[in-house]
């Protein structure tokens, strides 16, 4: 870890520097120190803004439109034009991203595209970490929220470069997991002939969503209203990552998963089953799982599958997961089927989809007879 942190994000004690402890201009008093927030917003971004975005663009060597366009990509609101706005790194920082199309590595749409992930991704990281520091100080000091996030920003200087160090680590392994993933899926798509006309991933699909959540925190506080979201997510997030499978999104009470293979997403969705049914507020979830080729773009994936996941597990009944015939039909090909069984259900009209014959999927014990799986429907 970083020994010399102190240097770069100053703690709530450290004495000011620079403009801020100078003297205030025109006048014969010392100017007012800045307060944490200031000193850690100056920390965080380099020293104090400096630039305009003509004087960024000007040292960047890119035009302005280019620099302006850097900026929204991030996700940052607009400035005024002559506002002193920006530092040497943010300069940097629009050098890096020009270097890409310079280079050939990424066209300007890419490069785009690249920055707004980034700014997207660093968005909900860091809210996220902060409101989890929040609940942390809240539960154990027993703090009102205020009172809890003046605590977390006089913690901040200490936390922000372990944070750092951890959020390097937790990408680079990630890219590492995606590589291995692409590498595989490259292998069998040059096997499958028909793959090319078809969207590029085969991915198993996974959705589940509480039952009567809205009903269910409609009279609960803050502080209960989070212990309880926070333990659907949590024990989502585990059992889904534990099985091998990857958390796409949660969708406030739902969440979208996706797996390799139909076996683990078949797992995932009834550990979850078994995990939210144990959880003490007596939660109860409906659940789907299907077998497709989707897109994958911008942290999420797209296709007719993802669709029929979503509208299965809305006519699915509480405590149940639900499969379309087809996916039922390659799970069951697959041959692995210990401990599952596969019972068709009578047809269901699905919004948007029509009459639809599903087939639940069911947990069975080593001495229950599995119902016979059903047929691959014709086609």
């Amino acid at each position: 870890m970083d020994s010399g942190r102190s240097s770069r994000v100053p703690g709530p004690d450290a004495e000011p520097e620079g403009p801020a402890s100078s003297r205030a201009e025109g006048s014969g008093t010392p100017s007012e120190p800045p307060s944490t927030a200031a000193r850690l917003d100056e920390a965080l971004r380099g020293g104090s803004p400096t630039l305009t975005i003509r004087e960024l663009a000007a040292a960047a060597g890119v035009s302005e439109a280019s620099a302006w366009e850097f900026w929204r990509s991030l996700g940052f609101a607009g400035v005024e034009r002559d506002a002193v706005s920006f530092t040497p790194q943010d300069v940097e920082a629009v050098r890096r991203a020009a270097r890409l199309e310079e280079t050939g590595l990424a066209d300007a749409r890419a490069t785009r595209a690249l920055v707004r992930a980034i700014g997207h991704g660093s968005d909900r990281l860091a809210l996220w970490q902060v409101e989890a520091l929040v609940e942390d100080v809240k539960r154990r000091f027993e703090l009102d929220d205020t009172t809890a996030r003046i605590l977390v920003l006089d913690r901040l200087p200490d936390l922000i470069p372990e944070l750092e160090e951890l959020v390097r680590f937790g990408w680079r392994r990630m890219m590492a997991a995606l590589v291995r993933r692409t590498h595989d899926d490259v292998s069998l798509s040059y096997a499958d002939l028909e793959a090319a006309h078809q969207l590029p991933l085969a991915r198993a699909i996974g959705f589940a969503d509480l039952v009567a959540f809205t009903q269910r925190s409609a009279g609960l506080g803050p502080r209960e209203l989070a212990a309880l979201v926070e333990a659907f997510e949590d024990t989502a997030r585990d059992v889904v990552t534990a099985a091998g499978a990857r958390v796409v999104k949660m969708i406030g009470d739902a969440v979208l998963f996706v797996a390799d293979d139909l076996a683990t997403a078949a797992r995932v969705a009834l550990d979850l089953l078994d995990a939210i049914r144990a959880h003490p507020a007596g939660l109860s979830l409906r659940s789907s799982v299907v077998w497709g080729r989707v897109l994958s773009r911008s942290g999420d994936v797209f296709g007719e599958c993802v669709n029929l996941a979503s509208r299965l597990a809305d006519v699915a009944e509480p405590g149940t997961v639900l499969m379309d015939r087809s996916s039922a039909a390659a799970l069951a090909e697959a041959g692995r089927l210990t401990g599952i069984a596969l019972v068709p259900q009578e047809p269901k009209e699905v919004s948007g989809l029509g009459l639809v014959a599903p087939v639940e999927l069911r947990r069975v014990s080593a001495h229950e007879a599995a119902p016979s799986p059903p047929a691959t429907p014709a086609s």
